[in-house]
């Protein structure tokens, strides 16, 4: 399971609306793809349309979509967003990561 924090639904929500999309029909995509400077990168988009092979997660009221191969690397990760000095995005608190890089967006096992 994904879960997202209280700050992350509300930019969440914002976002998706600024793009069309609406935070009670359509999901938030999560992945994992090759790259960045640990190896792995953290991927976020909104769509409308359920893959075969996703797997679905409600948390905090905003619906999340993970590929099946994305969500071994993803399991219990908890999704937050920051807007402090030290930099503006969602940040993964991923349990499964043993190291990640110092701008956060990306990880090894």
């Amino acid at each position: 399971m994904i879960k997202v924090s209280d700050t992350a639904k509300k930019k969440i929500i914002d976002l998706m609306k600024d793009d069309g999309f609406d935070a009670a029909t359509d999901y938030v995509r999560v992945g994992v793809k090759s790259g960045g400077c640990s190896g792995l990168s953290y991927d976020l988009k909104f769509d409308n349309k359920k893959d075969e092979d996703d797997k679905i997660f409600i948390d905090n009221d905003i619906t999340i979509a993970v590929e099946k191969k994305s969500f071994l690397y993803l399991a219990g990760t908890i999704l937050e967003f920051s807007g402090g000095l030290n930099g503006k995005g969602f940040v993964f608190n991923n349990p499964n990561a043993n190291r990640t890089c110092g701008c956060g967006e990306s990880f090894s096992l």
